[in-house]
């Protein structure tokens, strides 16, 4: 099939966030400048880069009291927020994170989530999550949208500060068997990394072969 992406595609559900997937979440710790906390999960999410360590996070549409998201209006108050990677031991606790609330409702006391300090930047950390990483706010970039009431947000963090749980680690390198990153598909689908498998690039290959002659 094919259909134009600006009109109607016939299918039960718009079909986009199933095609790009799976999709790691970002899971945002974030406070405002009086200190509230504020935890929400985001699928449009990824790295960017790696030298400097470079993040991005979608974040689209108005909060349902009126105005931005938590999550937006927080990080472009204080430039500052952290990522937790969610696992699939993790996968109730984001899931409770994801209501849309009133502003005053702190979501690490409505999910049971806890927090610990982080290092660098003010908001805490998930405590429960094994990777946490710190971010300062580079960029918001305001995309296009069809609805106007409906704002999309690209924010750019760079990371500045990372936390691996030493359980994840085994022979100097994150084992995916024990972190098990959580993934978001289409629709209410979620999966997890349980098997894992590598690929040697040909350029790489051909070197090794090269030096062992």
């Amino acid at each position: 099939m094919f259909y134009d992406a600006a009109g109607p595609h016939g299918l039960k559900h718009n079909p986009f966030k199933a095609l790009i997937s799976p999709r790691p979440i970002g899971w945002i710790s974030s406070a405002d400048k009086e200190g509230n906390l504020n935890l929400a999960p985001f699928s449009f999410f990824n790295a960017m880069a790696d030298a400097p360590p470079i993040v991005v996070l979608g974040i689209n549409g108005p909060h349902t009291e009126g105005g931005a998201k938590d999550t937006l209006s927080n990080i472009k108050e204080t430039g500052e927020f952290v990522t937790n990677m969610v696992t699939y031991e993790l996968r109730d606790l984001m899931n409770a994170t994801s209501q849309m609330v009133e502003r005053a409702v702190n979501e690490f006391d409505l999910s049971g989530a806890t927090t610990s300090p982080s290092n660098i930047v003010k908001p805490p950390r998930v405590t429960e999550s094994p990777v946490n990483m710190e971010c300062k706010l580079l960029e918001v970039v305001t995309l296009p949208t069809t609805n106007p009431e409906h704002v999309n947000s690209m924010v750019i963090g760079q990371v500045v500060g990372i936390h691996i749980d030493d359980s994840i680690i085994k022979d100097g390198m994150v084992d995916m068997s024990k972190y098990r990153p959580l993934a978001r598909l289409g629709y209410k689908d979620y999966s997890y990394v349980n098997e894992v498998f590598s690929l040697d690039r040909p350029d790489q290959a051909a070197q090794e072969k090269y030096l062992n002659r």
